[in-house]
């Protein structure tokens, strides 16, 4: 039987997703007073509950509008609407305390300054002027200050300020954008800043000019100071980005001699002064997430003629009304970045202020800083003032702490853009054709712990726990249709990291109340995350400990994120990297799997190479020289052949005699498939990073900045480095494999003819993604799918990505990348989650 419209119903409708601590509640209200409904709405711990009582009409018109103008941070999961039948009266529409109970609603991720929060703080009439924990429901801390569900103040580190009167009736309000804005602080009632000398002397107006503290990190930062920063989830290190000493002194007490460093820079228009980033690098860097985004660094001389027309006119970015307005912009003369910042890149990493402290520290700086994590090397983030006081002492020269407490480590997410087929290089791309993908290599602050939705298939109840790797963890939490990632906790391998990585994984569990009756780890016997599993495998009364294959669960991360259903036909799974743990015992790295969740067939590989000295060959790239060219030739046959190049007086030089023995006798010299190492060998090669690294895959990443693609616009298809593809055996089933001697032949030519090093780089990078396209189409003959997926660390090379891209979407050919999670090993969590939930969905 139809229902009238204009009958009068009671209704409880349950909203699930990211809807506690954005605002959602007042939304709510505002809609329900809007559409004429009375009723309640509350905060539990499965999201946000509603009972309205109105006219069917006016109830559907609530949803719909509820739907269409939810609150900017809010993510809406799911609406389940049913008839209340309690006998209850409502006389209005309120909003009423949260209720606790089993934990099923998402955390919100932290987000960026809104423009309105930056507005109050550069206005002198409001009284939020220059307060640097500034926010509303539309912004502002979340998972680096929280406790435990529901999302309220007393639940966390906001809990030790009470609030003031104002602060308490702008929370009050219901039409406030500060109402139950659970942060809500201001100078009276909230927490302080404050400056301090690292050596403990006391601090004096004299020693600058300044407003307050936060300002006086500026004038730090101009004459060239280290200052340690205490920010939204965790420490940071800055000085002038523009300064050489200033940098080179930081990486010199950091003891990070050549990693990258991030930026910050006040507005767009500081960015452009070296960087012209697309529309879609635009929209990174002012989202709510604000992560650092890799962007290509502009020529010298337009990045000097950019640079001298922002310095004349002062900046006209994001903020940069509200400076010029104030008369405060430091117009000096344009500098160039220091070299130190970025050696060997062809890309720097900028992110604009996501804090009201940065909005402040940096209104008089028109030029960029680095902002790199606040840490000794390879440590994890400090976060605590005395910790930082202990460890960063000594390596900052200043430190500007604050007393509101960081609950969750939380580090910058990284992001890039890449192009796919229609637009893929720099000269037949346009504005106007170019289709754009974020490729995330860090995911951290402003997108962990945001749920990923699992394809169909996935919706059983299952709690899964997936411990993640080795190198760049995260772990990952399943149930319910939804995986909830970890941000990026970082190397296992150091000490701190792993104790780290323990307190966040019991913070996880406890937040979420998870109970996991599956564990998934790696297939390394030796990751401290596959011993970790097992050993809350054993305290824990889980169904089952699994075991995942490496590569498999990179396939199966991108996989799930792309929404393939549980059920689907395998996939063909291209995953490329450092090295993984394979099935028969040896290491892998550049594998060909046809493959769905539930299982694999390792169709075809790269042809394996001794890693000499095992360890060693990531951080020493001649030893995989030297291995890939004993693998492809006769020793004497290079000597007499190439005798003459620097390359093999090098390698001449080194303990051959030796190092053959360990090769021989399979002494820590494991084989390994593994692309990423063939990366190595070529660059070192080339004369790249050869003797040494000092972080893994810097030689790649240093011979990807190099690649000139104006020497090979028009390079002819011949040109490229040829690679031939083998079979193991005679047998037609046995495993194909990319033959890698050709390619040498052709490089080592190229060597002895002088050709330049980016046009060496170029023709590998060029060969490579066309052996992999013809790879894909020989298996194409034994009605391999349409579908590839492409992952795995060595696709975080753009070069390499895109070419392989194009070769295929112009076969026609569906491929698969990663945009919500890392291809590298930060997205592997995910993988083991999903292949493990395929193998128990009905656990529950």
């Amino acid at each position: 039987m139809s229902i009238k419209a204009d009958a009068i119903l009671t209704e409880e409708i349950r909203i699930r997703g990211t809807v506690q601590g954005v605002g959602f509640r007042p939304t709510v209200y505002r809609l329900a007073k809007a559409c004429g409904l009375k009723g309640e709405v509350y905060n539990d711990a499965q999201g946000v509950l509603i009972r309205a009582v109105g006219s069917a009409e006016s109830l559907n018109k609530f949803v719909e509008r509820l739907q269409q103008e939810a609150p900017p941070l809010a993510r809406i999961e799911s609406i389940t609407r049913s008839s209340y039948t309690d006998d209850r009266t409502f006389d209005d529409f309120l909003i009423v305390e949260s209720v606790s109970g089993v934990v099923s609603t998402e955390i919100a991720p932290d987000a960026a300054t809104c423009p309105q929060c930056v507005e109050d703080i550069f206005n002198p009439l409001r009284r939020w002027y220059r307060y640097p924990f500034t926010n509303c429901t539309h912004c502002g801390p979340r998972l680096s200050i929280i406790r435990t569900i529901p999302y309220d103040r007393d639940n966390t580190s906001m809990a030790a300020f009470g609030m003031c009167s104002n602060c308490a009736s702008e929370y009050s309000e219901v039409e406030n954008r500060r109402f139950h804005a659970q942060p809500i602080a201001c100078y009276q009632c909230g927490p302080q800043a404050w400056l301090e000398r690292a050596d403990g002397k006391p601090i004096t107006a004299s020693m600058f000019s300044m407003l307050d503290d936060v300002d006086a990190v500026c004038t730090l930062l101009q004459k060239g100071e280290i200052v340690a920063i205490k920010g939204l989830g965790g420490f940071h290190l800055a000085c002038d980005a523009t300064n050489e000493a200033a940098v080179q002194k930081l990486r010199q007490r950091k003891h990070r001699y050549q990693k990258p460093f991030a930026l910050m820079a006040r507005d767009m228009a500081v960015i452009e002064q070296y960087c012209n980033p697309n529309s879609k690098e635009r929209e990174l860097l002012v989202s709510s997430a604000a992560p650092i985004v890799l962007m290509s660094v502009m020529g010298e001389g337009e990045t000097r003629r950019r640079g001298e027309r922002e310095t004349r006119r002062g900046g006209d970015g994001e903020m940069g009304r509200l400076f010029n307005r104030q008369s405060i912009i430091d117009r000096g003369k344009w500098l160039p970045i220091a070299p130190s910042v970025a050696p060997g890149q062809n890309t720097l990493g900028f992110m604009l202020p996501y804090t009201p402290l940065h909005h402040l520290m940096l209104r008089r700086m028109n030029r960029p800083i680095v902002l790199t994590s606040g840490n000794p090397s390879e440590q994890p983030q400090c976060i605590d003032n005395q910790e930082a006081r202990i460890k960063l002492g000594k390596i900052a020269d200043y430190l500007l702490l604050h007393n509101r407490d960081i609950v969750n480590r939380v580090d910058d997410s990284v992001v890039r853009v890449v192009t796919s087929a229609e637009g893929v290089t720099e000269q037949k791309s346009s504005s106007n054709s170019t289709s754009y993908r974020t490729q995330i290599l860090r995911r951290a602050r402003g997108y962990a712990p945001a749920p990923i939705t699992l394809p169909a298939g996935f919706e059983a109840k299952s709690q899964i726990l997936a411990m993640g790797s080795e190198l760049k963890n995260t772990f990952c939490l399943l149930r319910d249709g939804q995986a909830i990632l970890s941000q990026h906790l970082g190397d296992l391998e150091n000490a701190a990291v792993f104790n780290a990585y323990r307190d966040s994984l019991n913070l996880y569990l406890s937040l979420f109340e998870h109970q996991p009756k599956v564990i998934a780890v790696d297939k390394h016997p030796e990751y401290l995350s596959t011993k970790l599993g097992q050993e809350i495998a054993e305290t824990l009364p889980v169904t089952s400990l699994y075991h995942v294959q490496h590569h498999h669960a990179h396939i199966a991360a991108c996989m799930a994120e792309n929404g393939i259903p549980l059920n689907s036909p395998p996939v063909l799974g291209i995953a490329l990297d450092g090295l993984g743990y394979g099935e028969d015992g040896t290491l892998w790295g550049g594998e060909f799997l046809l493959a769905d969740y539930r299982g694999f067939k390792r169709l075809a590989t790269f042809k394996p190479v001794a890693m000499i000295g095992g360890e060693q060959a990531i951080y020493q790239p001649w030893r995989n020289t030297y291995a890939q060219l004993l693998s492809a030739f006769d020793w004497d046959d290079l000597q007499q052949h190439y005798g003459d190049l620097e390359l093999l007086a090098f390698l001449d030089n080194k303990p051959r005699k030796l190092l053959n023995q360990l090769i021989e006798k399979g002494i820590n010299s494991p084989l390994a498939s593994s692309c990423g190492r063939l990366f190595d060998a070529v660059a070192a090669a080339i004369g790249i990073c050869r003797e040494e690294c000092s972080y893994e895959g810097q030689a790649a990443i240093e011979m990807e900045a190099i690649v000139d693609f104006s020497n090979f616009n028009d390079i002819e298809e011949q040109l490229i480095y040829p690679f031939t593809i083998n079979r193991r055996g005679e047998n037609l089933n046995s495993l194909l494999y990319i033959e890698t001697r050709p390619m040498w032949q052709a490089l080592l030519d190229d060597l002895k003819q002088n050709v330049p090093k980016s046009l060496i780089a170029a023709k590998f990078h060029y060969g490579l993604a066309s052996a992999i396209a013809t790879m894909v189409n020989h298996l194409s003959q034994y009605n391999v799918s349409n579908q590839v997926v492409l992952t795995g660390g060595v696709f975080q090379n753009r070069i390499l990505l895109e070419q392989v891209m194009r070769c295929l979407e112009e076969k026609g050919i569906t491929v698969l990348t990663h945009s919500l999670v890392p291809p590298n090993d930060g997205g592997l969590s995910l993988g083991q989650a999903v292949i493990a939930a395929s193998k128990f969905v009905d656990c529950s």
